[in-house]
C-alpha cells in the first residue's frame, strides 16, 4: 500500500492533528509506504496563477508549479484527505490544492465536444476522508456537506471503478469533550484498520 496523506491545517498542535498522527500510526503498523503533505507546513501557494489558467489545458506544461505533488498522486494507491471543516466545505489552501493539482493529464481527460470528462486517477483503489466539523452532523447534512461530496464524489469519480471509500467526522467540535475526542481517535484507527489490511492491488492478494 502506497498512501499519500493530504493534511491541511495551521495549527500544528490542533486536534487535527492528532487524528493526523493517529492515521499514519495505524498505516504504518500494516506497513504501509506514507508520504505526507503537510500543506501549511510546507507553505503550498493555493491561487490559481494566471499563467497557469492560460496552460491549463495543455499537459506539456500544466503541471510545472506542483510537479512535486503530482508525483505524489501518481506514486500513491491510498489518498487520504485530513482537514477541519470551514463553512460546511474544505479550507481554501486544500481546495486550492485540488484546483493546482487535479489537472488535466493528471488527475482526468478532457471531454470532446459529445462526452464528458475522463478518468485519470485509476490507480487509486482507497480514497478517505477524516474531518472535523464545528456543525452538528444534521446540519451539516441539511447544507449538503458540500466538503465531504466535493472528494467523495468529486475525486471519487476520477479514481479505480472499484474505488473503496472511508469517511469519519468529529461533530460539534465547539462542545467537545475529552471523552468524545478520544473516542473519535479511537474511531479513526479502527477506521483505517478496517481498509488498510486489505490489498490495495490484485496481484498482493493470496490466492
Amino acid at each position: 500500500m502506497r498512501a499519500l496523506v493530504v493534511y491541511c491545517h495551521p495549527n500544528p498542535t490542533s486536534y487535527t492533528a492528532a487524528v493526523r498522527d493517529r492515521v499514519i500510526d495505524r498505516l504504518e503498523a500494516v506497513g504501509a509506504e506514507i508520504r505526507l503533505r503537510d500543506l501549511y507546513r510546507d507553505g503550498f501557494d493555493p491561487r490559481l496563477k494566471p499563467e497557469e489558467l492560460v496552460s491549463y489545458a495543455d499537459e506539456a506544461c500544466n503541471t510545472a508549479g506542483v510537479a512535486e505533488h503530482v508525483a505524489d498522486l501518481r506514486w500513491c494507491d491510498t489518498l487520504i484527505f485530513i482537514y477541519p471543516t470551514w463553512w460546511y466545505g474544505l479550507p481554501a489552501v486544500l481546495k486550492g490544492w485540488l484546483d493546482r493539482v487535479l489537472v488535466p493529464g493528471v488527475a482526468f481527460q478532457m471531454p470532446d465536444e459529445n462526452g464528458d470528462i475522463k478518468p485519470a486517477l485509476t490507480h487509486i483503489t482507497r480514497l478517505a476522508v477524516f474531518t472535523t466539523c464545528g456543525a452538528s452532523r444534521w446540519l451539516t447534512f441539511l447544507i449538503g456537506a458540500p466538503g465531504r461530496k466535493t472528494i467523495l464524489r468529486g475525486v471519487r469519480l476520477l479514481c479505480a471503478k472499484g474505488c473503496k471509500t472511508s469517511f469519519s467526522a468529529h461533530y460539534r467540535m465547539d462542545s467537545a469533550t475529552p471523552e468524545s475526542l478520544t473516542a473519535h481517535l479511537d474511531r479513526v484507527g479502527r477506521a483505517v484498520d478496517r481498509w488498510a489490511v486489505v490489498p490495495s492491488h490484485p496481484e498482493e492478494a493470496t490466492p
